[in-house]
């Protein structure tokens, strides 16, 4: 009131003047800082543009705090949580579930308003830091504008686990794979799991479950009338598939060349029963039996300390003059079959490992693989891959090299065949087929057979391969 009085008695330019001094006094009023910061995709692993979202933890009107998971997504290496920065109230998601989301393009909008003025005025400056990069990405300006009493009156609700629709926490990628391959819809399946999660149990159980519409008559005409036409559909290529197609496409420019040998390993059979019934007794649970396919991965790295040419890779940089880069360090991939489809994550340092800590990566590895949380580091730096298609089926195969590498090996099924002895009598004998693959342009056929052969006698004579090992 003293202030309105006293300048309702000068003019303008008494005013203007009597407004400046207020300013300088520090009687000025002071508006509080709002924000809402748009919360970025960052990059979550080597060459990853885009990803899928999985699953949305989060709504419009849910509260988060740092550290607290905002959603799930998928890339063609890895299934990763997306965890908020910023503790606020989430305004708006840019994808629905299902949508490809960009890599530095916003994922969400975080209202930031109720946090204590310091913390606000921290935040503003932080969205004047990020606001090229923001701008850059097509995210929209951050709001510091005062708004009215309307935030206060919003109601803000944590995210209930328990509430059906797209934004609840739903399943493993292992699950989702299985429900899409069945073209059922996951907000109609009851979850038992932790948080209403829907696990493979509640899927079958859905399925067997009866519902009215199969009962019904015109579900049985459905049945009944077989003479309709049938009619193709059209799918997206899942993430991992959109990565096969473009790799695969890449090494279409590589010419390969094809070798092809078997082995026969009966004495790297008695060496694994050996190793086996020894890990038995001893009673540790983090590693009861091991396969053959530690001792194989074994042999290529002792071969290669001899043939390092097939660890290397080709440096296109300039074209004119092609490089190799040698690498020393032995990161082989191990091809899987994983639920979300094929990847190929590597045992880091392989030349550095015993059989048993092969082994053990090797596990885990596989592990991961299945319940789809392989980290992009896990699948990122490999030198050389091996191929195991003997665990489905399987003689020979022709493995394709990727444009990173210059060599694969396919393995196929170990099995019992006749065969002669040193004296000519027929008895039994463990073999296994090897396929290897290699980039022409650089490796000829003597040098990848002497590789071969060498990973060959290996495993068929392992007590030299042992006598490699440091």
């Amino acid at each position: 009131m003293l202030r309105r009085s006293l300048l309702s008695r000068v003019g303008s330019t008494g005013r203007m003047a009597w407004r400046a001094h207020l300013q300088r006094a520090h009687l000025h009023h002071s508006r509080p800082v709002f924000v809402v910061k748009p919360f970025l995709l960052a990059d979550i692993g080597e060459g990853i543009r885009e990803c899928e979202i999985i699953q949305w933890f989060v709504q419009p009107g849910a509260k988060v705090e740092q550290f607290d998971n905002i959603c799930e997504v998928q890339s063609d290496k890895a299934s990763v949580e997306i965890s908020s920065r910023y503790d606020g109230v989430i305004k708006k998601l840019y994808y629905e579930a299902g949508d490809m989301a960009i890599v530095g393009k916003p994922l969400v909008d975080i209202d930031m308003a109720d946090l204590p003025e310091d913390a606000s005025k921290s935040a503003a400056s932080d969205v004047a830091a990020d606001s090229d990069k923001a701008s850059a990405a097509g995210a929209p300006a951050a709001s510091s504008s005062p708004t009215t009493g309307s935030l206060a009156q919003e109601t803000v609700a944590r995210f209930d686990g328990s509430n059906g629709g797209k934004y609840r926490t739903l399943a493993t990628p292992a699950v989702r794979r299985i429900i899409k391959e069945r073209g059922l819809d996951i907000t109609n399946i009851n979850g038992t799991g932790k948080d209403g999660r829907v696990l493979k149990e509640d899927v079958e159980r859905y399925v067997e479950e009866p519902t009215e519409s199969s009962s019904s008559p015109s579900s049985a005409r459905s049945r009944i009338s077989q003479t309709e036409p049938l009619e193709e559909q059209t799918v997206p290529l899942t993430p991992i598939q959109s990565t096969m197609f473009k790799t695969m496409t890449r090494s279409l420019s590589i010419p390969h060349f094809l070798y092809a040998d078997e082995a026969f390993i009966d004495r790297l059979v008695a060496l694994r029963r050996t190793i086996n019934e020894n890990l038995a007794r001893s009673g540790d649970p983090s590693l009861k039996k091991i396969s053959y396919m530690p001792f194989f991965l074994k042999a290529v790295s002792v071969a290669l300390e001899e043939y390092p040419l097939i660890n290397c890779r080709v440096d296109l940089s300039d074209e004119t003059k092609p490089k190799l880069v040698m690498r020393p360090q032995h990161n082989i991939g191990v091809a899987m079959d994983t639920p979300t489809g094929l990847l190929v994550p590597n045992i880091k340092n392989v030349q550095r490992l015993s059989i048993l800590e092969i082994a053990s990566e090797l596990a885990r590895l596989q592990a991961a693989g299945s319940a789809g949380k392989l980290s992009s580091a896990d699948l990122k730096g490999g030198t050389i891959t091996l191929s195991n298609i003997g665990n489905v089926g399987g003689t020979y195969v022709a493995p394709v090299v990727v444009t990173s590498e210059v060599a694969i090996m396919g393995i196929g099924r170990t099995k019992v065949v006749p065969a002669f002895d040193e004296n000519k009598a027929v008895v039994p004998k463990t073999v296994v087929n090897f396929s290897w693959s290699a980039d022409h342009r650089v490796v000829d056929g003597s040098t990848m057979a002497r590789m071969a052969s060498l990973v060959k006698r290996y495993c068929e004579e392992p007590e030299l391969l042992i006598s490699k090992l440091r």
